[in-house]
């Protein structure tokens, strides 16, 4: 949407100014292209990968990323542990906001508070932090409910905003993305970081131009950046072949061979920070969608594995994605640590053996159930949930396939609406801790069990985390990791699929570090 007039004069003297941006050798636009669109500006709303690739070049956070994955400082530039439990961080002086004011400790403390509302999902950024206080203009001080290990790393996802701009443009609030609800932050943006969001039309396109008076400088050429969701695997691809997009960085598996040997194409191999998974309800007494009553066929734990046994992961790799997928027994992929290959090991499919603990849990003819799926966010993410349909159909199981774009899909699965569903999950610190306390810990309506949607409830497993998340000894917490991770696997809580792999493809001219967290920078590209 198009930004207020205030806003417009201010972006409109940014755009003058773009001739005194640094950035070595000319000046260039970079035409990025993905599958789905953001869910929200707000940046404290949507724990969602897009939104933070995109909140990234707007928003900052106290610690940062180097390209290879290191912390950095960002808008602190030093920290120090007081005690176990209590962390100073001296802020960086001179930085502004978009719109000119300036960047103090009383917006750390502002935006501490308001990311911890209950209404959004991001709370696991500051879970372990009980206090933000402001100690003078550029000093504030954290504490901790003890002892964090990945605290630094937790940091670069908590963004800063302008307490001065929340408060004048009542934004005070997080934006209740499950009850449909915005605020003037869902539609516009005002942070410190390296590009102005002008534009966001939803669906359509994200507009973002340098910001002048960045307190650092770009690594590349960028200066002006268009991101455009194609939804459609043909269009996307056939913009990138015409010349109508620099960058896609979701390429159709089928299309990679094709585009490797284009003589105009360069493509970019990684293995994302990702596991592509299906959540199970496990708290509901009467499943919803189904043609049981009366009860819950997911709380017995030979259901459970019987959904595991009986999808070919193989299967999957070979055909539904032509062999860019990593297939998955754990819920972390490799590069995060807690990750081992023996933990990793997958059972080839085992379809007799599904309809063998089927009829033992009582259900000899199988059951009904939903599947809800998202149709635009991961590769092939509805077709792999059309060749689950087949494979549980094999054992017995009737299974009702409802796909739809990524923003309904999430409102849907968030209220619980659901019998079971796809997600993907990122682990934006590398380490395990994320994914345990997110998807396997109770739910508390806090950063513990955030995106934990089939609500799993695990005394066992809550201790381990808990204990994983303070224990500062590098060996007894990979204990803890292991034993958290093992007990999730054999209880068979979520049925993880693959370890999804996403090589982009770009124009020869462009240059750029490829990010396995599937957030693009603009700071580090060149388009020549």
């Amino acid at each position: 949407m198009k930004l207020t007039r205030r806003f417009t004069a201010a972006f409109a003297a940014a755009v003058a100014a773009l001739a005194i941006v640094a950035v070595p050798g000319h000046a260039a636009t970079l035409r990025w292209a993905a599958q789905n669109d953001i869910l929200t500006l707000d940046p404290h709303s949507q724990n969602h990968t897009t939104t933070h690739a995109i909140m990234q070049y707007a928003y900052e956070g106290l610690t940062r990323y180097t390209k290879d994955f290191q912390v950095e400082p960002c808008l602190a530039t030093s920290w120090e542990q007081i005690t176990p439990t209590h962390m100073r961080f001296h802020l960086r002086k001179g930085v502004k906001f978009h719109d000119g004011t300036p960047f103090t400790a009383d917006d750390v403390v502002f935006s501490f508070n308001r990311i911890r509302q209950p209404q959004g999902t991001n709370q696991i950024y500051v879970s372990n932090m009980t206090e933000m206080k402001k100690i003078d203009d550029y000093t504030v001080e954290a504490t901790l409910s003890g002892p964090d290990p990945v605290l630094l790393r937790l940091l670069v996802d908590f963004r800063i905003m302008s307490k001065t701009w929340s408060v004048k443009n009542k934004a005070e609030n997080i934006q209740d993305y499950k009850a449909k609800e915005e605020n003037y932050a869902s539609r516009n943006a005002n942070g410190t970081g390296p590009y102005i969001i002008k534009l966001w039309e939803p669906d359509k396109r994200i507009v973002m131009t340098a910001n002048p008076a960045w307190w650092d400088k770009l690594r590349g050429n960028v200066t002006d950046v268009i991101y455009t969701p194609i939804k459609s695997d043909a269009t996307r691809v056939s913009a990138l072949l015409s010349g109508d997009v620099d960058l896609v960085t979701d390429l159709p598996t089928q299309d990679v061979t094709r585009l490797r040997s284009d003589p105009k194409i360069k493509v970019l191999d990684g293995a994302e920070n990702r596991t592509i998974f299906i959540g199970m309800d496990q708290h509901n007494p009467e499943l919803l969608y189904s043609n049981i009553k009366g009860k819950n066929p997911f709380m017995d734990v030979r259901v459970r594995k019987a959904l595991n046994l009986a999808v070919d992961r193989e299967a999957i790799k070979r055909v539904t994605m032509r062999g860019l997928s990593i297939p998955a027994a754990i819920m972390v992929p490799p590069g995060v640590h807690g990750h081992t290959n023996e933990l990793d090991k997958v059972a080839p499919a085992d379809v007799e053996g599904a309809k063998k603990l089927l009829a033992e849990a009582g259900y000899p003819n199988g059951f009904e159930f939903g599947l809800d799926c998202p149709n635009n966010r991961y590769v092939n993410d509805e077709a792999i949930c059309q060749a689950l349909v087949g494979m549980w159909a094999r054992a017995g199981l009737k299974v009702k396939l409802n796909a739809q774009p990524m923003a309904s899909f999430i409102a849907k699965v968030q209220n619980f609406d659901h019998s079971t569903y796809m997600l993907g999950w990122g682990v934006s610190t590398f380490d395990a801790l994320f994914s345990l306390q997110s998807l396997l810990h109770t739910k508390t309506g806090g950063a513990d069990g955030s995106f934990n949607l089939g609500r799993v409830s695990d005394p066992k497993l809550d201790a381990l985390i808990d204990a994983a998340k303070t224990e500062m000894d590098p060996k007894k917490r990979d204990v803890l990791l292991h034993d958290a991770l093992v007990l999730t696997r054999d209880s068979y809580y979520y049925v993880p699929l693959h370890h999804q792999m996403r090589p982009w493809a770009m124009k020869k001219n462009v240059t750029t570090v490829y990010k396995s967290d599937d957030r693009p920078e603009a700071l580090y590209t060149r388009v020549d």
